[in-house]
């Protein structure tokens, strides 16, 4: 494969950033991972998704009361999903090893894969952030086009209409395809996936396994095929929905930059740190409720610049962070609410779907798109 490189030789910008960061938490003399802001959250959405399960299982309800609560377990299954597993996943839950290993695992009772996952975002997204060609967030899709690099398809034209439709269907994938895909073919997108040793293989297919029994066979037991079969959809769906909503207005909106790696050899001439920045954006950053449910995952920008850094300090280290770029003279890409964000990634979706004009095509080594 072709090599894809940062110049970093002159990276005075993330020195310079990562000297006052480094002297915040110094000063304060407080820990860079979680602390009891995050820890409330474990001991909050554990027990709530625990009881919502047992209550679908135990307690005779009004249909539309049973698909409320399947949506609210999906929506608390995501929460646990941005707030205590990707922290742990990163590192950063806690300084203990092996309390980050214990909590990572929450995204294998997700459905997931925490081995994969860990290679897929922390080392491939997090290096090579909206790189088509590496980057498997915005990897090939057969119905969506991400960037203008992407072939581009008919379908495409009303792929801001449909593509809601694809994100609530996305966890789905992820657990029952994609996840066995990458496992089978040890490949991510582009990359091949790190050798597994006899224990990863054995959680890989022992929490799969599990999964089918607590999300399928148990619900069905107690409530029957039918009623299992919509709630687990309606479940997956909220999840869905929510998972892939936030990643896209992080990185998939029209404030964000991409590049392309294909055949051949290419260097960046930004230090890694401006292209973070570049292809990424926060959103809603004074909305306490969104930090909270989506475990500061908008304030993307700080987060892929300090993901060994636990979310709880992402709002403090925006200020640090805009003081920085206001002063080595760095665009810093953010929106100031959700819906502000929803609506660029809509914008964006759209105009990525109309055909390109052939005297604007860009030309990548054999293909044109």
């Amino acid at each position: 494969m072709a090599n894809f490189k940062y110049n970093n030789r002159n990276a005075v910008f993330f020195q310079a950033l990562k000297a006052d960061v480094d002297n915040y938490f110094k000063v304060n003399g407080i820990s860079k991972t979680g602390n009891w802001k995050l820890y409330t959250k474990a001991i909050v959405l554990i027990p709530l998704a625990i009881g919502l399960y047992i209550s679908l299982l135990t307690v005779h309800m009004p249909a539309l009361a049973a698909i409320g609560l399947c949506v609210l377990l999906g929506l608390t299954l995501s929460a646990i999903g941005f707030n205590i597993m990707h922290d742990a996943c990163h590192g950063s839950y806690s300084s203990k090893k092996w309390v980050n290993e214990l909590f990572g695992l929450t995204l294998n009772a997700l459905g997931g894969n925490a081995f994969i996952w860990k290679q897929k975002h922390n080392i491939i997204h997090h290096t090579y952030t909206n790189v088509d060609g590496l980057d498997d967030d915005i990897g090939k899709s057969p119905v969506i086009r991400q960037c203008q690099t992407q072939v581009w398809k008919p379908a495409h034209r009303i792929q801001h209409i449909y593509l809601w439709l694809v994100y609530a269907l996305s966890s789905i994938l992820w657990v029952f395809i994609i996840d066995l895909v990458k496992y089978g073919t040890k490949k991510i997108y582009t990359t091949e996936l790190n050798k597994m040793d006899v224990k990863e293989h054995a959680i890989f297919w022992i929490s799969k396994v599990l999964y089918v029994v607590f999300y399928i066979a148990i619900p069905v037991h107690f409530v029957g095929w039918g009623p299992w079969a919509v709630g687990f959809l309606f479940m997956h769906m909220a999840m869905g929905l929510s998972l892939s909503v936030v990643f896209q207005l992080a990185h998939v909106v029209e404030e964000t930059e991409f590049e392309f790696h294909g055949l051949d050899d290419k260097v960046i001439e930004n230090e890694w740190a401006i292209h973070q920045i570049k292809t990424t954006a926060d959103f809603a950053p004074d909305s306490k409720f969104i930090s909270w449910f989506v475990g500061g995952l908008n304030f993307q920008v700080e987060h892929h610049l300090f993901a060994r850094i636990s979310h709880v300090h992402y709002p403090e280290l925006r200020k640090i962070l805009m003081q920085k770029c206001e002063e080595f003279n760095v665009k810093y890409n953010c929106m100031p609410t959700m819906g502000a964000a929803i609506a660029s990634h809509y914008r964006f979706m759209k105009t990525l779907g109309q055909k390109p004009d052939p005297s604007q095509m860009i030309l990548v080594k054999g293909v044109n798109y």
